[in-house]
């Protein structure tokens, strides 16, 4: 794993185009949720935590399979870009093949924006499953909700960036709004749920 790391790291400090930041905000939200994996780990099993054995459980299916979907989108968003490199490199000398590159380039900045909005509602559903971990949770990992729930946030907040310089370049101005305003719609309730999270976390550390 750590080589695996190293090479990502490496491929993302390098000038080559993938991965980029949508990569990294998959690489983020995917830590945000291996986090949320640990504190039900820690958590189920003690006496204390009993009752919500259950729902610890249930959640815990729930992060571990959030964490892969968003390691899938690791690559899926270097995929996306791969299109949409090739599309500007299309020729455009004459009226006929700049309408073709204009066709080509609109529906690969399209897919390019679907995997980062993809991201942010992974992300999004990341922080339901931390919201429950900050009740639920064992309070001596409340810390480390509190932090995936900062890594998903982060996970959101970049995934939108990474909407939005692709829907800047798009002609077709009412898809690019929808994903906009979809885009905004997630990026505010990510927000306010961590903001909870983090107070919630904070107001169980001080107990």
């Amino acid at each position: 794993m750590t080589e695996n790391m190293d090479s990502f790291l490496e491929d993302l400090a390098s000038s080559k185009a993938t991965p980029g930041g949508g990569g990294a905000a998959a690489l983020a939200g995917a830590l945000g949720a291996a986090l949320g994996s640990m504190v039900v780990n820690l958590t189920m099993g003690k006496k204390k935590y009993a009752e919500h054995e259950e729902l610890l459980r249930e959640t815990l299916e729930k992060t571990e399979a959030l964490r892969r979907e968003l390691k899938d989108l690791i690559a899926a968003d270097a995929a996306a870009f791969a299109p949409l490199a090739k599309a500007y490199g299309l020729p455009k000398n004459t009226p006929a093949e700049i309408a073709a590159k204009e066709r080509v380039m609109e529906a690969a900045l399209a897919d390019a924006a679907a995997v980062p909005l993809r991201i942010m509602e992974k992300g999004l559903e990341g922080l339901r499953l931390q919201e429950i971990l900050a009740e639920k949770g064992s309070r001596l990992a409340i810390s480390d909700v509190a932090c995936g729930a900062r890594l998903l946030r982060a996970a959101v907040a970049c995934g939108e960036m990474n909407v939005y310089i692709n829907t800047g370049l798009m002609k077709d101005r009412v898809l690019a709004s929808r994903l906009e305003r979809e885009a905004e719609r997630i990026s505010g309730e990510s927000q306010a749920l961590t903001d909870w999270i983090c107070a919630k976390a904070l107001q169980r550390i001080r107990e």
